[in-house]
């Protein structure tokens, strides 16, 4: 009974996930087979992805307030409902299928959030540390990513994509479910009565901007995910059309990150609490970030290419549970869906101009000058918190669990830094004296 809350949450990630992936090939299948046009294929799925990160942000005080399960559970029936808008009036014109991605967008964006907010909670129920339980919601995130997407592509072929929207609804629906039956609402911030909604999200705001820490790690988010962005947009098919490849040795190395990282994210949940942090992020962030560009600028042929892409996935399965964690470390309970959503905007503001970003370096340089000049701003990105944060373990979080009991007890505001270094914040006695201890 331990593990039900754990295996609840990555199980209900598994189907959200599952149908998002399904809904990327879908609706734009959809869309091109009653258009014929790209441009407007590109505009409907915006429309979905837009709202996405905003609604997090906007839902941070929700989280924290309501709950993460009862927003979880509302934004998944939200959208399963309005994806059996098909089934039950038929094939919608296409201005009413841009709302309907619109309002799959503002409910996937909070009940995503609610998920990841879950994931240490039910890990310190199940009696396992955080470090495990995001391994584990990481290996779940990258298998969904490509099962889902063979299975969209399946599903699109041999349904169509309107019947592909109504299995997308019926996993929602699932997750739903799920949610529902096995997952316990962590205990919520009641906060105090005069505080407003925007006075909460003041809060994190405020949280966010105090701690270096954090601000070095969104940062990085930041301009890391602009450049993925470039690099999968434009860079990388460009480069396969230059050196005459097609898109089979795009899709082969894509693939091949996505295989590596599930088996490196599952021995990240088995033995990264051991790892030692600095290391591991270190090898992490450089395997999987710059040498992925890097190896284009080089000229190398498509089976290196291929194999540096490997280690690229190795790499990213360890690199972003660690940072997960870290963010819920040194984020108190109280305020993680404040903190947590906010960070995750900022990481999102990038990616819609990446690719008009990678296209201007082309265009003024040429694929060598912009592969080498995304690169080199890729290293020294994520080469900057490796030295802005500590990286040692907090106090508290030696045994198992203990990291859940940290955020609870931790005060709100950052601890003071040394000279030089940040530390991780830790419960001080006095609080955590007057707080009772949370159920095991």
């Amino acid at each position: 009974m331990r593990w039900r809350g754990l295996s609840g949450v990555l199980s209900s990630q598994a189907c959200t996930l599952s149908a998002n992936r399904l809904l990327t090939v879908a609706v734009p299948w959809l869309v091109l087979d009653r258009t014929g046009s790209a441009a407007q294929a590109g505009l409907v799925v915006a429309c979905q992805v837009l709202p996405y990160a905003f609604t997090q942000w906007l839902a941070g005080p929700l989280l924290d307030r309501i709950g993460p399960r009862r927003i979880s559970a509302a934004g998944d029936v939200t959208s399963a409902f309005v994806l059996l808008i098909p089934a039950v009036f038929g094939t919608p014109p296409l201005w009413l299928l841009t709302v309907m991605l619109v309002v799959v967008g503002c409910a996937d964006g909070p009940a995503s959030a609610a998920k990841r907010l879950l994931v240490p909670f039910a890990a310190a129920d199940a009696g396992q540390s955080t470090a495990r339980g995001v391994g584990l919601a990481t290996a779940v995130e990258r298998t969904a990513t490509a099962a889902g997407t063979a299975l969209a592509g399946w599903l699109v072929a041999t349904l169509g994509g309107d019947r592909a929207l109504w299995v997308a609804a019926a996993m929602l629906g699932v997750a739903t479910l799920i949610v529902t039956l096995t997952v316990t609402d962590p205990v919520r911030d009641r906060g105090h009565d005069d505080e407003t909604y925007l006075d909460r999200l003041r809060t994190g705001t405020t949280f966010l901007r105090g701690s270096p820490a954090l601000r070095a790690v969104t940062a990085m988010f930041v301009v890391t995910n602009l450049l993925d962005q470039a690099l999968m947009a434009v860079l990388l098919p460009i480069w396969a059309r230059a050196g005459g490849h097609d898109a089979t040795v795009v899709g082969l190395a894509l693939s091949t990150v996505g295989l590596a990282s599930i088996a490196s994210a599952l021995v990240s949940a088995g033995f990264g609490a051991r790892l030692p942090r600095r290391a591991t992020y270190l090898i992490g962030v450089l395997s999987s970030g710059p040498t992925r560009i890097l190896v284009l600028a080089l000229g190398l042929p498509p089976e290196a290419v291929i194999a540096v892409y490997a280690l690229a996935g190795i790499g990213s399965g360890l690199f972003n549970p660690l940072l997960e964690t870290l963010q819920v470390e040194l984020i108190p309970a109280a305020l993680r869906g404040r903190v947590q959503t906010l960070i995750s905007a900022w990481a999102w503001a990038g990616i819609p101009i990446g690719g008009l970003f990678g296209a201007v370096l082309l265009n003024l340089g040429g694929m060598r000058t912009a592969l080498w000049v995304c690169g080199l701003a890729y290293l020294v990105a994520v080469l900057r918190p490796a030295w802005r944060v500590d990286w040692s373990l907090p106090v508290a979080a030696e045994g198992v669990g203990s990291t859940y009991r940290t955020g609870l007890l931790t005060a709100a505001a950052p601890e003071p830094k040394e000279k030089g270094r940040l530390r991780m914040s830790v419960p001080r006695a006095d609080f955590a004296a007057k707080v009772p201890a949370h159920r095991r």
